[in-house]
């Protein structure tokens, strides 16, 4: 039933995205109705909307070799074939890396695979997924579970290669296995898989990432340095018979503890083949005692809240699938894992939305509320004064259009100086990009490759990795100085503004420098482990290294990116809620100006003239409750914040 509630949750946090693209598209279009919109606004809008369509959710399986990960896979996705989908007998079967997903742009399923040599180029695997021609395609008929089977079957390929071509594409030989030849190992014939099928959850956006053991972890860096910490939750896999072994416990420190740090990835253990401690003679209660032990003890030893490991077996619960045996599903335990899954995953997904769309859509729509509330005020002080005069009022309505048109003026006074701030602060973002400027960043990779190229010694290899984060390090503190400077004139604009209308006080954005060093600070981590790490054969360094390089400046790289979009970002948005409020103010001021004019040129009675503004003010009211109606919409709970309202309501409890 679990798998079940894991769909339910995934298709609930869907149709939730579905429904908030939907209500800010309906925003945009009441912008533009009211004469309200500007190009900003709508940069800001399409960007909230271009994140919830490109929006997923990444589970990365991740242990040694022989925990069961593969077979969790078979058990969690694939029980209803009837068979095992994925190979995962005895011994290293997932050899390389295993991407499974569902593709929009595809009519049909596939498997693509990468071929091992492509080890030799520079270029990533995110690189050459930008290269289909690259790649084997096998076509999936899902129809034919056997065929599917067959197909699965050649991710866990291998090929003989001789130890020195093992070494130039990045492997260690003391971890590989013989060919039974002298001088011959076995390799995996693919660098990456990527499969493609339909599948309830991987419709949904979910994408799950299967990876190999220690020694591939670390001969492949990108699964380190870049897929791993994409991922929002990672489950480790262990073997309950042994508990954490000291390779589990390498694999954990080196490649996954880390990744729970920032908080923007939940980390999971998962105890495997529970099974081999079920003794029939022992009891039941002996055997769980036995599990609960060794979960404590993992708890423990990782480092982890007792609730996040979780003993299951994987076999059996594949097996209870197959034959819907509903008491041995139970004795597997996995429904446990499934239930964290719909609890967790999708919680801390619904948060990042929040957080990156739904708080940044509602900050425009406050603004735009209060703007108008702040005008319909003023147009029911004018109705009751118009109300109030007994002859003709023609003389008020001159009145209040020469105040208005002041009240314009000001308006419009603010927004040119407005647009001068804007154009420097632009400028003074020009001046930050510069400081970490594509060009800055290729200076300091050229030199390090000229560095790491020639040398011959642990020692070289080591300065010149130290020394290129050095200079990149050293760049970002130039830019965090510069932003400080930046932030200050942005905070002394909104300063001004909040004197300026008490009633409409804003914080001013900062332009935040700090994450993106501490992302810095943990790649660095990353390369000081790998240099702690290097082996005394000077091809593997060399090799090895170069790849290590390789992977680590493409990092590097993505991180300036995105900073330099950060700071564009910044630089064009930081005035914008000042620029709506004005802006805004302006428009509607302009409106309400040309229907006093109207009216005062009316040579109509005072009733005519107090039935025509107070259609004008219907007219806001009815702006003003759809502006309600879309605020309300969006602020509604997300699948999983209404699920524990309901659970926390009295009478609610299960019986």
């Amino acid at each position: 039933m679990s798998m079940e509630r894991l769909t339910q949750q995934i298709d609930a946090y869907v149709t939730w995205k579905r429904d908030l693209i939907r209500d800010i598209t309906r925003y945009r279009t009441w912008l533009e109705r009211c004469r309200l919109n500007s190009p900003d606004i709508e940069n800001r809008l399409e960007r909230a909307l271009r994140l919830l369509r490109l929006d997923h959710i990444t589970l990365a399986f991740v242990g040694e070799y022989s925990r069961g990960k593969t077979e969790l896979i078979n058990a969690l996705f694939f029980a209803d074939y009837g068979q095992r989908m994925l190979p995962s007998h005895a011994g290293r079967t997932t050899m390389c890396p295993t991407e499974l997903f569902f593709d929009t742009n595809s009519e049909r399923p596939y498997i693509r695979l990468l071929p091992i040599e492509t080890r030799v180029a520079d270029a990533s695997i995110a690189q050459f997924k930008r290269v289909p021609r690259h790649w084997v395609n096998i076509p999936l008929d899902t129809s034919d579970p056997a065929n599917m089977a067959q197909a699965f079957a050649q991710v866990a390929r291998t090929k003989a290669l001789p130890v020195e071509q093992a070494i130039q594409l990045g492997f260690l030989p003391d971890m590989l296995e013989s060919a039974g030849r002298p001088g011959m190992v076995l390799v995996p014939a693919w660098r990456h898989a990527l499969v493609n099928f339909d599948h309830p959850l991987l419709r949904q956006g979910l994408r799950i990432l299967d990876t190999p053991g220690l020694n591939a972890l670390g001969s492949e860096p990108e699964l380190t340095l870049s897929m791993l910490p994409a991922a929002q939750s990672v489950i480790f896999l262990l073997s309950a018979d042994t508990g954490v072994s000291a390779s589990d416990m390498a694999i954990w420190q080196d490649h996954v503890h880390q990744l729970g740090e920032d908080g923007q990835c939940n980390l999971y253990a998962v105890l495997n083949k529970i099974d081999v401690l079920w003794d029939d003679l022992a009891g039941d209660a002996f055997v769980n005692n036995a599990i609960q032990r060794i979960r404590d003890i993992t708890a423990r030893q990782l480092g982890i809240d007792r609730e996040d490991v979780l003993p299951l077996s994987a076999k059996q619960a594949l097996l209870a699938k197959v034959r819907k045996d509903r008491e041995l599903l139970a004795r597997s335990q996995l429904e446990d894992l499934e239930t964290l899954l719909c609890e967790r995953i999708v919680a801390q997904k619904e948060r990042l939305v929040e957080d990156a769309v739904v708080n940044q859509v509602l900050a425009l729509l406050n603004n735009s509320q209060h703007t108008l509330r702040h005008r319909l005020e003023r147009v029911r002080d004018q109705q009751q004064m118009l109300a109030g005069q007994q002859q003709d009022n023609g003389q008020l309505l001159f009145e209040l259009t020469a105040r208005t048109k002041d009240d314009h003026s000001l308006h419009h006074r603010r927004l040119l100086n407005l647009k001068t701030n804007q154009r420097l602060l632009r400028r003074q973002g020009e001046l930050l990009r510069q400081t970490v400027s594509a060009e800055r960043l290729e200076q300091h990779l050229a030199r390090a490759r000229a560095k790491l190229t020639g040398s011959w010694t642990t020692l070289g290899i080591n300065q010149a990795i130290l020394a290129f984060f050095h200079a990149v390090e050293g760049d970002l503190h130039t830019l965090a100085h510069e932003a400080g400077l930046a932030n200050r004139m942005v905070e002394a604009i909104y300063l001004r503004h909040n004197q300026e209308n008490p009633l409409h006080g804003l914080d001013a954005p900062r332009l935040n420098v700090e994450r993106y060093l501490d992302e810095l600070a943990r790649l660095q981590a990353k390369a000081d482990r790998f240099r702690l790490h290097l082996k005394t054969l000077l091809t593997e360094q060399r090799v090895l290294t170069r790849r290590f390089f390789a992977t680590l400046a493409q990092e590097v790289i993505l991180l300036h990116q995105r900073l330099r979009e950060d700071v564009d970002q910044w630089a064009g948005d930081a005035l914008m809620p000042l620029m709506q409020y004005t802006l805004e103010n302006k428009q509607l001021l302009e409106t309400h100006m040309l229907r006093l004019k109207a009216l005062a040129q009316e040579t109509q009675q005072a009733r005519q003239r107090a039935l025509l503004m107070e259609r004008y003010q219907q007219e806001l009211e009815k702006q003003l409750a759809e502006a309600s109606d879309i605020l309300r919409l969006l602020r509604r709970p997300s699948p999983l914040q209404r699920q524990a309202r309901v659970v926390s309501l009295p009478g609610s409890q299960r019986a």
